[in-house]
This record gives structure tokens, sequence and C-alpha cells, in this order.
């Protein structure tokens, strides 16, 4: 119904955000990460849309950027995860993190969501697998999420990784650092290598 709205920002909350359009004001549901690009008070801003319709409600969702429509858009296909849920990940985290976490087998940093626990995180991880493409824009990301996927390969990747992780290093971290090594090193030699490419990172 709406692809996206132009107005006058009068109103800004925890994700929320509220448009005047031609004297119409619109009041959006939105995360922490477009309400830090967002423009201030009296300025013009242009909102991608997204229109959630039940049966006692119509709610609104604005979003700074197309990619990020389309990544909560992927997000609530995902059984479990609601419009709240799927805010409460994109504040927490942006498209770009969201599909190197998932690239990543990294359900424990979508953890950081408010209000989402190990199970949906774990459901979101194995739901997205395979998508995180349609919504990762960089070419850092593009990177890092080829990376993870390549680290476990080999059983000697997967091991590293899960030896990086028990060292304290996200297992996001550990499998893009893992899957930029040659994938036939012993276990030993990826984790000694792993290290000192994140050593360089810190």
């Amino acid at each position: 119904m709406f692809y996206s709205l132009t107005g006058t920002v009068v109103f800004t909350g925890e994700n929320a955000i509220a448009l005047d359009c031609g004297g119409v004001a619109f009041y959006l549901n939105t995360t922490a990460n477009t309400l830090r690009n967002c423009a201030g008070a009296g300025e013009k801003q242009t909102l991608y849309t997204y229109l959630s319709v039940k049966e006692d409600s119509l709610d609104l969702f604005g979003f700074a950027d197309k990619n990020e429509l389309d990544c909560y858009k992927t997000l609530i296909g995902v059984s479990g995860v609601g419009p709240k849920a799927a805010i409460a990940i994109l504040s927490a985290m942006t498209p770009d993190m969201l599909a190197v976490a998932v690239a990543g087998d990294d359900s424990r940093a979508i953890t950081a969501a408010q209000g989402v626990g190990p199970k949906l995180a774990n459901r979101i991880v194995l739901e997205l697998k395979g998508k995180v493409e349609s919504f990762a824009v960089s070419s850092k990301a593009a990177g890092d999420i080829a990376a993870a996927k390549k680290s476990t390969v080999s059983f000697a990747g997967e091991d590293a990784v899960n030896a990086l992780v028990m060292l304290g290093y996200s297992r996001s971290e550990a499998s893009i650092a893992v899957g930029k090594l040659d994938a036939n090193l012993t276990t030993e030699e990826m984790i000694k290598q792993a290290l000192a490419l994140l050593a360089k990172k810190l």
C-alpha cells in the first residue's frame, strides 16, 4: 500500500518516528539504526515502509534504506519472529552484521537483541541460511560471508573454529578468520594463523 513516505520529522522516540506528510502525521515503528540515520526535528526525511495488517490493528514500519526494509521482511518470514523481535534485532545489528552472523552460525550474536533467546536465534540462523546475500550489501560483508561459509568445509576448519570460540572469540570472528586460510592446513596450523589474523584486527 505504501512504498515510502517523505515528510517533515515532527517526533522521534524509542523505536518510533513521526513524519508530517502534507498535514497528516504518520507514526512509524522503526529501528535504532534508522533513528541514528534520520534527519532531526523539522527536517525532511524519506522512509521506506511496511504496513502490518492484523484483525485489530494497522501498524506502519519505516526504514532509512531499502536494504534494511528487505532484511526486516526476511526476518518476519522466519517462524516465531514477530514485528517487535525483528525491530529489536535490527536495532542491535545492521543487516550486514546479521548476514555475517547467520553465515558464521553465530546465533549468540543475535541473542544480543532484546527479547531474542537462544532457541529463536538458532531458528533464525537455520532459516536464513542461503538468504543472507539478499540483504548483505557491503563488499566487506560479502567477503566475510564467503569466508565464514568456507571455514567449515573441512573437519580441521570446523575444529579450529570451535577452538577459537572456546578461547573467547565470537563464532563470527572465528569463522571469518579460519575461512581466510588454506583449507589444507591442519587444525593446529589453522588456529595459530587465525589467531595471528585476529590479533591484527584488535
